[in-house]
Order: structure tokens, then C-alpha cells, then sequence
């Protein structure tokens, strides 16, 4: 007779695939994949930094793929929905059959059954029938074996049962991972991304106060679940938290207003930040007095089901003292401005008003020692800043407050980056004996005092063996051309200079007019520095020390980059009033409370499952003649080896008393 296969409804074969094993074991590599990209890719952080790092080819690339949020992606959660679902069905259709199973003795088995498992033994015993049949009784229950006796057509059978909790294993394990699943989807900002499918929330991408931040990048205070920071100064307070999302932000809003009492931080000698910690006041309009906690680095603090955590510390709106000195221009002095971190000021300069953007203060850098030996060394304050011209192209540089020793002399250092792509480039600019750059300054507005400059390389002209009997005309062109290659130095540095010569001079020429160029620029700022020394009131007619020569070169090979600077004026800190701001991380992860008994419940699970196995036994014991026969089976579903002891330690029990 031939049988004729059913067709499956479409429900069936949709029933039978999400609960298969195969469907169970993609989903869980796709996870275990996702969470090796969401451990080695950095997650959240701001898109120009991925930027910096991949390229615009890469970043795109990863963009599209939502790597840089991959727990909130939304193929990560589908693939934690399709897994939920996939376990479940798992758990509907089999736990029913391993309740049963637990309960089940098996005891309906057949000796010719028995006979064809791989652990199986068979002998003749000279006891009595009872005799048999108690002390197989007492040996099972000894070795922990639930019993139960049933009289079939092939003798009296005893079946016997331990480990029943592996099943449990398995139903503990598989619901398991659908609550930690569950957690994770509650914490995966699902009700975010719907908000976002559905142009409910837009992200904001410009710097602008929170308070102008629009209603629809504005999250409640209701929202399911969220991670975000917020920068908070001593002795402020603020009741919201940003969240960095896509390519810019939202502003998060909070049930209670975070107010920071104090902020600390210990440094090692070095300078290197050892430890920090925040004294909190939560202010809450449901209660009348502040709550009042510590909070520091893996010790948050919980409250409301908000966990708020100490991520970071920096600079809360530092004071400074600055001094603008112009790099173009015949005068020296100074122009004295006071600022606030993390704000803009309109300046004056030669080019037109700038806008100086104060981005970040330091009062500590701490660097390798350029000994090269195995410490570090704090190098003092720093301050950054943004020069933005009116077209809204901006410039950031980075001074430093005190100057540094190198090969013996001491400099300052002011870096100068054209995009954040951009590593700084240091001006290394020399300090005078007071180790101030004042000397530096006031050489370089020389060199840009056309009555100086003309009064000087007169001067130098008519010293000049090979021009002073020369004309006062002739005289006057060559001081004209001392004063043209000073320019060109200055605005382009020896590159500018070699490129003229190569422009204007046969090639044959070229070396011998480059050494006479060289020689006359040397004599000429020499010269000019020379009459900088007299407006200090040194006596230039006495050999000039050591100290003021190394200057000399220092500044002359200073002069040479300057041009690279592209700044019209040079900032410096004079003083500063340090503010700190503790950097808080604020958290609302209701899913947490679900994975945690998740992994627990997993814990337990695994262990029943590899520790509990499910082992059983059966003994038939009938009567044949004057003795007794005996038939012993058994099987276990895993360690198979610990059984195979196990069972030959039982069999040599019964056979040596039951002989």
C-alpha cells in the first residue's frame, strides 16, 4: 500500500521553520558577529571622529550598516525580535514533551529492546527472587536513582532515573535567552528608531544652546530607555542629558535636576589624573530635601531607575587672562582680553574683525620627558582656540602657557591645524632671559616697521665694503634689496627665496647668487636684531654673549616657518581662574533588570544541562528454575564516558552479590 503524503498549510510550515534548531543557530551567530563589531568598533561616538579614522569611502560604507550604533541597529533588532520569536515557538512545542519525559520511568520497555542498547549485561544469579529485587532496590536508590517496579511478560521490571534536571536545563536555558533578548530590545531604543521612521524626532547638528535646541529633537522625560552625557560645573545644576545619535544629537529631559556640590580630582606627581568624584545634590520636586550622594569611577549612583555614572571630567567655563600680539604689525604691546571657556570673542586685526572661539583649557599636560627616559612630565597649561575669519573659515590652535627646554633653550609652543584631520604643527618660538616670547615679538614687529627697516638696511648698506663708496641713490637700492629679501623670508621662508632665484637666475648662477642672498639676509636681520638689543638698552658696540646669539639663530630659524603659522596674531595666557565640570553618563536601561536574572537563569540552565545529565536504568529480574535471571540496560543523553564508569560499576555490584 502506497501512502499518500498530506500537503502542510502554509501556517504549519512557517510554525515548523521559526522553531528549527538551523534558524536558532544562524540567528545566534549573527549576535555573537554583532557583538565582536560592537566590542572592537567603538560605539557612539561622534561621526567626524569615525570619519578620522576610516575615511569618507569606509565611513560611508559602515554608515549604511549602522555600525556605530550596532545595538540599537535595526537589523540587530530584527535579528533579537526574529530570536525571541524562534526561541519561544522552541519552548512551546518541546517543553510539554520534556515535563513529560521528566515524569516519564520508561517503564513499558521490552527486553528485546533492552538488549539492543550499547549498555547492556545479562547473568544468572543464585539469590532468591526477592532478595534480587531488594537489593537492586537499595543499589539504585544509593546511587541516587528514582525507582519504579512494573510487572510485565518478561519479569518483574525495575526502572530507574536520575538527572531529570538537564531538561530543565534546557527549558531554563532557551527562556533564558528570550529575556535577555526581551532586555535587550527594551534597551535597544526601539520606540526611538519607530519615533524616527516616523518623523516624530529629527536629530540636531548644530552647536546651539539646549534651551534653542527645537521641541522635535527634545526627548521626554518618559523615554523607555536612553544613554546619554552631560558636562555640569561646579556649582551648577542641569536637568537634561544629550544623546549622541547619527550625525548629531538629542536633548534628553530629566525627571530631577542634577546639581554638582563639588568635584575632585588627585593627580599622580606626574600630573597624570589619578582618581575623581562628584558630591551630587538631586533636586526632585517629589521630595522636599536634596538627595545627596558621591559618586566616582564604577560607582554610580541609582535613583528612580536613572543610574548616573562618572565618565569624565573637563573644564566647566575656565577664566583666562590673554594677551593678543599682533604678527603683522609695527607694534609690539599687547592687547590684554579676558574670556571664558567655551565662548566667542570679536577681535581686531589687521585683516579685519575675527571671531576667538575659546574651545578648551588644560591646566595640566602631561608628556613622555624628551630624555627619553621611562617618565612623564607635566608641561604645564594649555588653551585652545579657534580663529575664524569672516567668511566663517576658522584655524584651531593650541598654546601652551610656559615654555619648554629643548637642546638647551627654552621655547614656546603654539600648534596650528587647518581641520581636525589635522595633527597640530608646533611654532617653536624662543624665550628671552625672562623666558618670555616679548624679545621674539619686538624683533618680529621690527621686521615690520618700514622706518626701521629702511633706517637699518641703510645702515648695513653703507657698512658694506662693496657698496659704502657707492652713491646715495645706488646705496638706497641696495638697502631697498636687503629689505625685499627680509620680505620674502618672512612671508615664504628660504622656499620663497630659492623659488626667485630659480625664476629669475640662469642655473649656472643660481648657487653663487643663493650663498650671496644668504649672507646678505644674515647681515641684514643680524643687523635688525642688533638694534632691537639697543631698544633694551643693551650696548651693541660690546661683543654680543652666548645666550642673545643662540637667540638670534633660534629666532632667525622661527622667522623662516612663520609664514606656516597663518595667524595674524599670537595669543598667550597670562593668568587663569581653573573651573572644572564633572562629565556624567545618565542612563535608563529598564532592560537591565531583565537581563540580569536572564544570565542567571542561563547560569543555572548550563549548569543542569552539563552537570545534571539525564541518566536511566532498567532491571528485569524473573525466575528460571532455581535461579534468577537478570537482564541490566541503561542509557545516558550526554557524558557519555562518566556512564560508561558508571554502569560497569553497577553491573560488577550486581554480579558479585548476585552471583
Amino acid at each position: 500500500m502506497s501512502s499518500v503524503s498530506v500537503p502542510q498549510s502554509l501556517s504549519r510550515i512557517l510554525f515548523r521553520f521559526l522553531g528549527s534548531m538551523n534558524l536558532a543557530i544562524t540567528l545566534l551567530v549573527a549576535v555573537a558577529i554583532a557583538a565582536i563589531i560592537g566590542t572592537v568598533l567603538k560605539q557612539n561616538q561622534p561621526y567626524v571622529d569615525y570619519v578620522l579614522k576610516f575615511g569618507p569611502f569606509w565611513f560611508e560604507i559602515f554608515k549604511a550598516l549602522d555600525l556605530y550604533d550596532v545595538y540599537s541597529s535595526s537589523w540587530f533588532l530584527t535579528i533579537l525580535t526574529f530570536l525571541v520569536i524562534s526561541t519561544s515557538v522552541c519552548v512551546y512545542r518541546n517543553t510539554p514533551h520534556m515535563l513529560r519525559d521528566m515524569r516519564n520511568y520508561h517503564e513499558h520497555a521490552h527486553q528485546t529492546a533492552l538488549q539492543r542498547l550499547a549498555h547492556n549485561a545479562q547473568w544468572q544469579s543464585g539469590q532468591s527472587l526477592q532478595y534480587s529485587i531488594d537489593y537492586v532496590g537499595a543499589l539504585l536508590r544509593h546511587k541516587h536513582y528514582k525507582t519504579k517496579q512494573l510487572d510485565t511478560k518478561d519479569g518483574l521490571l525495575i526502572a530507574a532515573k536520575k538527572g531529570a534536571g538537564s531538561r530543565l536545563g534546557y527549558i531554563f536555558t532557551h527562556v533564558a535567552i528570550i529575556i535577555i533578548c526581551i532586555g535587550g530590545l527594551l534597551d535597544g531604543n526601539v520606540p526611538l528608531k519607530i519615533a524616527q521612521l516616523r518623523g516624530d524626532i529629527a536629530v540636531e547638528t548644530r552647536r546651539i544652546p539646549a534651551s534653542e535646541v527645537p521641541e522635535q529633537s527634545t526627548l521626554p522625560a518618559d523615554n523607555l530607555s536612553f544613554r546619554a552625557n552631560i558636562d555640569i560645573a561646579e556649582g551648577k545644576a542641569a536637568n537634561i542629558a544629550f544623546i549622541d545619535f547619527k550625525d548629531g544629537y538629542l536633548v534628553q529631559k530629566l525627571p530631577f535636576t542634577i546639581h554638582v556640590d563639588d568635584f575632585r580630582i588627585e593627580h599622580y606627581e606626574s600630573g597624570q589624573p589619578k582618581s575623581f568624584e562628584s558630591d551630587l545634590a538631586i533636586i526632585d520636586k517629589d521630595f522636599g530635601e536634596p538627595i545627596r550622594r558621591t559618586i566616582s569611577v564604577n560607582h554610580p549612583f541609582s535613583y528612580k531607575g536613572y543610574t548616573i555614572y562618572q565618565n569624565s571630567f573637563g573644564d566647566g567655563g575656565s577664566q583666562l587672562k590673554l594677551a593678543l600680539h599682533s604678527l603683522t604689525g609695527a607694534d609690539s604691546k599687547a592687547q590684554d582680553i579676558e574670556v571664558t571657556v567655551k565662548e566667542s570673542y570679536p577681535i581686531q586685526t589687521v585683516a579685519g574683525e575675527q571671531s576667538l572661539e575659546i574651545v578648551d583649557f588644560r591646566p595640566f599636560n602631561v608628556n613622555p620627558d624628551p630624555t627619553g627616559a621611562k617618565k612623564f612630565r607635566n608641561i604645564g597649561p594649555s588653551f585652545q582656540f579657534k580663529l575664524r575669519k569672516a567668511n566663517g573659515t576658522a584655524h584651531e590652535y593650541l598654546n601652551y602657557m610656559q615654555p619648554i627646554e629643548q637642546d638647551g633653550a627654552h621655547f614656546y609652543l603654539s600648534g596650528m591645524r587647518r581641520s581636525p584631520a589635522e595633527p597640530f604643527q608646533y611654532w617653536f618660538i624662543p624665550a628671552d632671559a625672562e623666558k618670555r616670547p616679548d624679545r621674539f615679538l619686538s624683533f618680529l614687529a621690527a621686521l615690520n616697521n618700514p622706518d626701521q627697516l629702511n633706517k637699518v638696511a641703510l645702515a648695513t648698506a653703507q657698512a658694506t665694503e662693496n657698496s659704502k663708496s657707492l652713491p646715495a641713490a645706488e646705496q638706497q637700492k641696495v638697502a631697498e634689496f636687503m629689505i625685499a629679501i627680509s620680505r620674502q623670508f618672512i612671508e615664504g621662508g628660504n622656499e620663497r627665496i630659492s623659488a626667485q632665484i630659480e625664476k629669475s637666475v640662469p642655473e649656472t648662477q643660481r648657487q653663487q647668487v643663493a650663498e650671496l642672498y644668504a649672507t646678505v639676509l644674515h647681515q641684514f636681520l643680524r643687523n635688525i636684531y642688533l638694534s632691537v638689543l639697543e631698544q633694551e638698552g643693551m650696548d651693541i658696540t660690546q661683543p654680543v654673549g652666548d645666550f642673545d646669539m643662540h637667540f638670534f639663530e633660534n629666532a632667525v630659524n622661527a622667522l623662516g616657518v612663520a609664514y606656516q603659522y597663518d595667524a595674524r596674531v599670537l595669543v598667550t595666557l597670562n593668568s587663569f581662574k581653573h573651573i572644572e565640570a564633572t562629565g556624567l553618563q545618565i542612563t535608563r536601561s529598564p532592560g537591565q533588570w531583565l537581563v540580569f536574572p536572564g544570565c542567571l537563569l542561563l547560569a543555572v540552565g548550563v549548569f543542569f544541562m552539563f552537570y545534571l545529565p539525564q541518566r536511566r536504568l532498567w532491571v528485569i529480574i524473573r525466575p528460571d528454575g532455581e535461579k534468577t535471571s537478570l537482564t541490566l540496560a541503561g542509557s545516558a543523553l550526554r557524558n557519555r564516558y562518566d556512564f560508561d564508569r558508571e554502569f560497569e560499576l553497577i553491573r560488577q555490584d550486581l554480579t558479585q552479590k548476585l552471583i
